[in-house]
């Protein structure tokens, strides 16, 4: 019984730091940043390296599935940009009804970096998961708060003429955002294939906006679909992230300075990069560490 006041304490103690932290934090936002904008003439930045702590207002939540959401929050300008690095996660914060304990969860945004105004969520949500929930539940107007920029994969242009991405699920996101970076930029040559693994038809999110790339970009971009549970009829394959797929797209560790990228629910995760007792997909290819990224 004597380490619950402690635990109490502590958990008080944190929460109260954190709050003061936010308040200087909001203060530096709304008067440092407004001049720093003002001398330097570029557009404001909403996040930086440090702490944010910024609210921003829900502008619209659309279902994309049956358990999908595409959330748009507005910046707090409208030239305002996100300020983030290229897949980066932003950590949301919130204290859903009937909770003893604030909510925080990183998400990674699908808004295009130069994009000013807004920033934009592909949100899943789960049975059990408190923020997806809460998150699901906001209406126009709500406010939601975002803590602090989580920096992704420091990508360097054309560093790699070849990569590889393969998602699961919800896992497209911080593949989506970095694929996105890479195509949108004159400078790059990376040549990227996609293949998105999924268990319905409707589980293929943002396709609209891959087939658009794939037609935007011949030659360097190509994204294949394959479906565990398609519907009657559909035109999608039908399957699952195998070695014979990989093969069949031209993944290959032999290419010189290759890199694969990972993101998907655990099972994927671990069939693909193995585990202590069984070597995964890649490494039965033939791809070493260093050639392999998971989100």
């Amino acid at each position: 019984m004597a380490a619950r006041p402690l635990f109490t304490n502590r958990l008080t103690t944190g929460l109260g730091g954190v709050a003061v932290a936010g308040v200087g934090a909001v203060l530096y936002y709304r008067f440092m940043m407004p001049t720093a904008h003002a001398d330097s003439g570029s557009p404001p930045k909403a996040f930086g390296k440090g702490p944010a702590f910024l609210s921003l207002k829900l502008e619209s939540s659309v279902p994309i599935n049956d358990n999908t959401k595409r959330l748009r929050f507005e910046l707090p300008t409208q030239d305002t940009l996100t300020g983030l690095s290229i897949s980066s996660a932003l950590l949301t914060y919130s204290w859903p009804k009937g909770s003893w304990l604030p909510c925080v969860r990183p998400y990674t945004p699908i808004t295009y970096a130069e994009e000013p105004g807004v920033l934009e969520f592909l949100i899943k949500k789960y049975p059990n998961g408190k923020q997806s929930t809460h998150m699901h539940s906001l209406q126009a107007g709500d406010t939601m708060r975002f803590l602090v920029p989580i920096p992704g994969y420091k990508w360097t242009p054309n560093k790699h003429p070849d990569v590889t991405f393969i998602a699961g699920g919800a896992g497209i996101t911080p593949m989506y955002a970095l694929i996105e970076g890479i195509l949108r930029n004159p400078e790059e040559k990376t040549r990227i294939t996609l293949v998105f693994g999924v268990n319905t038809d409707a589980d293929v999110l943002l396709k609209k906006e891959f087939d658009a790339y794939a037609q935007r970009y011949p030659g360097r971009f190509k994204a294949v679909y394959t479906v565990s549970n398609p519907m009657p009829g559909s035109p999608l394959r039908k399957g699952y992230v195998t070695k014979e797929l990989l093969e069949e797209v031209g993944a290959s560790p032999k290419v010189k300075n290759t890199k694969v990228f990972v993101c998907g629910p655990p099972p994927m995760e671990a069939a693909l990069m193995g585990t202590r007792k069984q070597p995964g997909i890649l490494e039965q290819m033939g791809y070493t560490k260093d050639q392999i990224y998971k989100f």
